[in-house]
């Protein structure tokens, strides 16, 4: 319930519906449209707290009377507190939508094109594009006006662009699609942010996973390198110490070679001393018993 209080008269009360009962879009394809030119447009003045985003709201243009009120399918409001609204006055908000875009039919046309371009100039919106999806009776598609004065000049050219929004607008297909004008980015709907994020997080995903893969690589290479410098190093030590073996066997054959070689020649000396020492025993024996002979002989 909403109050007044008008000049010269008691206090009353007003109410203002939220709804008007109609439909919110004569198609699937203008409901579709509606929501995407919405999002795309609140995604885009979301840093923006003093740019106001919305559609299919009741829009209240007269102070008492609820039955002024018109709902655009899409409307932008520049510098105003950007917060949830239920309907939207005109003589709190203070001023008029600075740009209002309709999405048309051949059922709408004459309201479009008549009713609501007048009072929409002369409320002050500064621009109104209506666009024609299935091109029922706008050929081309789409349609802009920008105010001069107090009426509505046609945009010409090929290139429709709002002032208001820095937007440049294009039809695509059935549908009519938003671009910045300095980079040329395309706004984008929510299915398409919504693909957008997907293929983002899937690239994460997969830079995330060369990461990792590329960081296992490395580890398992810095691990083989290290595996391989242990095996050098203990194939150095082996060969050292196999090296330092036949060394010391080399050494241990030549020293027993010596010992053996000091051992036969003592044997040598010994044998040989035997051998001598027998001789001379013999040789005396020997002279003995030629003395015992001669001396026998002498006897006899």
């Amino acid at each position: 319930m909403e109050t007044m209080t008008l000049p010269g008269a008691r206090q009353r009360f007003v109410y203002y519906p939220e709804t008007d009962g109609e439909p919110m879009a004569e198609t699937d394809t203008h409901r579709n449209l509606m929501i995407d030119l919405i999002v795309a447009l609140s995604k885009y003045f979301n840093d923006d707290p003093h740019v106001y985003v919305s559609g299919n709201l009741l829009l209240y243009y007269e102070e008492g009377n609820p039955a002024k009120s018109f709902s655009p399918d899409v409307f932008v409001v520049k510098g105003i507190e950007k917060k949830e609204r239920p309907i939207y006055k005109l003589w709190e908000e203070t001023k008029a939508p600075d740009v209002i875009i309709e999405l048309t039919s051949k059922t709408t046309r004459l309201e479009d094109m008549g009713m609501k371009k007048g009072l929409y100039a002369a409320l002050g919106v500064k621009e109104y594009f209506i666009f024609d999806p299935f091109s029922e009776y706008l050929k081309p598609h789409l349609r802009g006006y920008r105010l001069s004065g107090d009426e509505y000049a046609l945009i010409k050219g090929k290139r429709i662009m709002s002032k208001e929004l820095g937007l440049e607008l294009k039809v695509e297909g059935e549908s009519l699609r938003l671009y910045e004008v300095f980079s040329g980015k395309k706004l984008l709907t929510p299915a398409e942010t919504a693909k957008a994020k997907e293929v983002a997080e899937k690239a994460k995903e997969e830079a995330e996973k060369k990461l990792e893969e590329a960081r296992l690589a490395r580890k398992q290479r810095a691990e083989n390198e290290k595996q391989a410098r242990l095996a050098m190093a203990q194939a150095t030590r082996e060969s050292r110490q196999t090296a330092k073996e036949e060394a010391r066997q080399k050494l241990e054959e030549t020293r027993l070679d010596k010992k053996h070689k000091v051992e036969s020649e003592r044997l040598a000396r010994e044998a040989k001393a035997q051998a001598d020492r027998q001789a001379r025993v013999a040789a005396k024996e020997e002279a003995l018993q030629k003395a015992e002979e001669t001396k026998r002989a002498r006897l006899a």
